[in-house]
């Protein structure tokens, strides 16, 4: 039992931390290193109960390790755009079906109703648009399709902003990565890095919320 509780610890680690372990998994499973990536951005995209899994951070450090030649670049881009796109396709389906009754519950600690109230703020502002601008912005990433999927959105118009916001979330960072990441201050300090790639990835959000309260204290 020790011995399974501890493999599980260590999965938990590498799955919360894969952007810190991701030399080493590449160095251990090689070419399966693609679909493990595939799951990961696929769930953090596709299920609303994973949006802590690393997202912005991750991608760009792929990219910079494309440039160091320890993955194939224009592969790993392939793989992490379809995983993208189809995780959106998939958590817009769920939340079509299951939706009203995942969120019945609003005081369920897995699926928060402030993300979704959050996300419902998004839609009011930014329309349809909200599936790709969403791609920047963690938490609300993973909601935006589910919420879309919930308001009966016409799918042929959300895949096509699915795909453009797939694609756009992954080549900018990916090429962050591949152009920056080898830049030695960078490599050595790449936790700041990923900081400040959260923090720019939360501005849209920062600043709707900042406008919808400034808008509120006038009324």
């Amino acid at each position: 039992m020790d011995t399974l509780v501890q493999y599980a610890v260590k999965f938990i680690d590498l799955v919360l931390h894969m952007d810190e372990h991701l030399p080493q998994i590449i160095n251990d499973f090689g070419i399966w290193t693609y679909l493990i990536l595939f799951l990961v951005i696929f769930c953090e995209t596709g299920l609303v109960v994973t949006p802590f899994l690393p997202g912005d951070s991750l991608i760009f450090l792929l990219g910079a390790l494309a440039k160091a030649g320890d993955i194939n670049f224009p592969a790993i881009i392939a793989v992490l755009m379809l995983a993208a796109i189809l995780g959106d396709s998939c958590n817009y389906e769920i939340g079509k079906f299951f939706g009203a009754k995942l969120f019945k519950n609003e005081n369920s600690k897995i699926f928060k109703k402030e993300y979704l109230d959050r996300t419902h703020e998004f839609y009011e502002k930014y329309g349809g648009k909200t599936i790709i601008i969403a791609r920047f912005v963690p938490i609300i990433r993973t909601f935006a399709p589910f919420v879309a999927g919930m308001g009966s959105m016409n799918y042929s118009k959300f895949i096509s902003y699915n795909v453009v916001g797939g694609i756009g979330w992954v080549a900018i960072f990916s090429f962050g990565g591949f152009f920056f990441g080898a830049i030695p201050w960078v490599q050595n300090n790449f936790f700041i890095v990923a900081i400040v790639i959260i923090l720019i990835s939360l501005m849209p959000a920062v600043i709707t919320l900042l406008k919808n309260k400034m808008s509120n204290s006038t009324k």
